[in-house]
């Protein structure tokens, strides 16, 4: 029987799938030539050709969509490592199209049984650094993704379990090539536990500690072999056996920063169906990720804003709508760092939040002529909280696929800070996700919503959105990594799809602006440049900088074929038929 699997999984019809060699991936420093794909019926759009091939072939072999998401996942473990994968977490949404119903899926990471308000905190009551407290075991969350896929599969899935992995595992047995944009953050130091950690130092660097020149043909075969156990055992592989034991070993004995993870943290994690979180914007219904994620939240809020708002767009990028995104996305952050945490832990007042009667009222605060500077919480209930300002990095991936019969997957999904705590084990990284949670737990007596606690998930802002029409049928679906920028940069992008003509890839290359309740930041090198004098002028203190999104997303045309998007900053891939 293993003889017979182990066949199934080598030789899958290598024809359908061409391995690395066939790749031009693109200079990771400047932005890729990405042209408009469209398709009548199947998309697929992923961060890597090689995730995007994967899912394309579970697609042509009568696979779902989240068939497809299972292959892509699987491949951005081995090909964007620093990004996402088997050892975090991710959260998903799908569109059923036999059920006419929206699903969604939480796969996040929860915290240790152990952990306690004290986990970053100094021994005279301080926090630790961020940077110090994100290498090794202590940052380490229950890996949440793959529980999620198989609860989702168990529902939705087509084809085996199994056929899904068969993609990552070949490749990994056969290496793939270094990419520009992988050797620019092995050689950035932006993890200082990459050089720090033997397995990683090992696989990401050469034999005299140079990281791994661009074509470097990289295999993983121990990646290759925890592929295999998932792929015949579930999902169990690798919260029970010889995969937890490594984890709970990496993560107890890590030389850097110990931490509190256990076997029972893995054998009892459970992934989560959610209610999706819908909201209407003109004549859409806009619909998100519920918390633990306050993208959703955030998102809807900033809609809800800019409803009350008279929006014209002559031109793109123009100042006008830029201030008023920023004024809303201010209010919008202000809430969503005293209110927004898991709500199985915390009581998140998600319907006084959008409710339209308090959106209106917080809308009082802005001023087309004036930046408002940072904004002050409301109160929609009478809630005694205090702000949290819990970092959150922007090494995320995000995936959108639909399949002929109508299907469709918006998951992001995460490690959290580029190459996570930097343990890895199985040939896969864990997550840091843990760093997340707010690092001091009440300020002046008051309680911070996202304080840390055993088998509390931490907040996000990872994004997912699927769009349905007035007759409640997909139109849309997007999301970005990006960390707690993820909100910004998916509510300019939705907003562009909804209030101007410019074609979905003409959306995603716009220049982003950004602002979480502070300075307003402008993205280098694009024409949001020219907007700075208009807003310094309107009081605006001004950030140009790098803003690296990872938008991916596909949408319904006037013309009934479907169109996707791929972000230029990354190294993507649309496929479609």
């Amino acid at each position: 029987m293993f003889r017979c699997l182990l066949l199934t999984l080598l030789l899958w019809l290598p024809t359908a799938y061409a391995l690395n060699e066939s790749l031009a991936p693109e200079h990771a420093t400047g932005w890729q030539r990405t042209e408009s794909v469209t398709a009548d019926h199947a998309l697929v759009v992923s961060a890597h050709p090689l995730a995007t091939r994967a899912g394309m072939y579970l697609l042509d072999n009568n696979g779902s969509a989240l068939d497809a998401a299972i292959a892509i996942q699987a491949m951005l473990t081995l090909v964007e490592p620093q990004s996402s994968g088997i050892g975090g977490g991710a959260f998903l949404l799908y569109w059923d199209a036999q059920q006419q119903q929206l699903f969604a899926y939480d796969g996040r990471e929860t915290a240790p049984a152990a952990a306690t308000p004290d986990l970053f905190l100094n021994q005279d009551g301080s926090p630790i650094p961020w940077q110090q407290a994100l290498v090794g075991g202590r940052s380490v969350g229950t890996p949440g993704v793959l529980r999620m896929l198989e609860l989702a599969h168990q529902r939705h899935g087509r084809q085996p379990w199994r056929e899904a992995f068969a993609p990552a595992i070949q490749q990994a047995d056969v290496g793939f090539d270094v990419t520009p944009r992988l050797h620019q953050l092995i050689a950035s130091d932006i993890n200082p536990g990459l050089k720090q950690t033997p397995a990683t130092r090992q696989y990401f660097f050469t034999e005299d500690g140079q990281p791994l020149p661009v074509g470097t043909r990289l295999r993983n075969p121990a990646l290759a072999h925890s592929l295999r156990l998932i792929a015949q055992q579930g999902a169990d592989a690798l919260y029970t056996g010889p995969l937890a034991d490594q984890i709970i070993a990496a993560v107890q004995t890590a030389d850097t920063n110990p931490g509190r993870l256990q076997h029972g943290d893995l054998a009892g994690y459970q992934a989560r169906e959610r209610t999706p979180l819908c909201r209407p914007y003109r004549t859409y219904h806009v619909c998100g990720f519920p918390p633990p994620s306050s993208g959703g939240v955030t998102l809807l809020q900033i809609l809800g804003l800019m409803n009350t708002q008279a929006i014209t767009l002559d031109q793109v990028p123009d100042a006008a709508f830029s201030h008023l995104l920023t004024q809303a996305s201010r209010l919008a952050y202000a809430d969503r760092n005293r209110y927004v945490a898991d709500s199985d832990f915390v009581d998140v007042p998600v319907k006084p939040l959008l409710a339209p009667s308090y959106l209106h009222q917080r809308a009082l605060h802005i001023n087309p002529e004036r930046d408002m500077g940072q904004a002050k919480a409301g109160r929609p209930v009478p809630l005694i909280r205090s702000d949290d300002q819990a970092p959150e990095r922007p090494s995320t991936s995000h995936f959108v696929i639909r399949d002929a019969q109508g299907n469709m997957v918006s998951m992001t999904s995460s490690i959290e800070m580029a190459f996570g705590s930097t343990l890895m084990v199985g040939g896969f990284l864990l997550n840091n996700q843990l760093t997340d949670f707010s690092f001091v737990p009440e300020q002046n007596g008051r309680p911070v919503a996202n304080r840390i606690a055993p088998g509390k998930r931490p907040r996000s802002s990872m994004a997912p959105l699927i769009i349905l029409d007035q007759d409640h049928t997909p139109v849309a679906a997007l999301g970005s990594p990006g960390g707690s920028r993820i909100i910004n940069y998916v509510a300019q992008s939705l907003l562009l799809m909804l209030h101007t003509e410019l074609s979905l890839q003409e959306i995603l290359q716009q220049g982003h602006v950004s602002n979480r309740n502070g300075i307003t930041e402008l993205e280098a090198g694009t024409t949001a440049e020219q907007l700075a004098p208009t807003l310094q002028a309107l009081g605006h203190k001004i950030d140009i900088r790098e803003l690296n999104s990872g938008i991916h997303a596909l949408r319904l045309r006037q013309d009934g074929r479907w169109e996707a998007g791929v972000d230029p900053r990354r190294e993507g891939e649309a496929q479609g038929h």
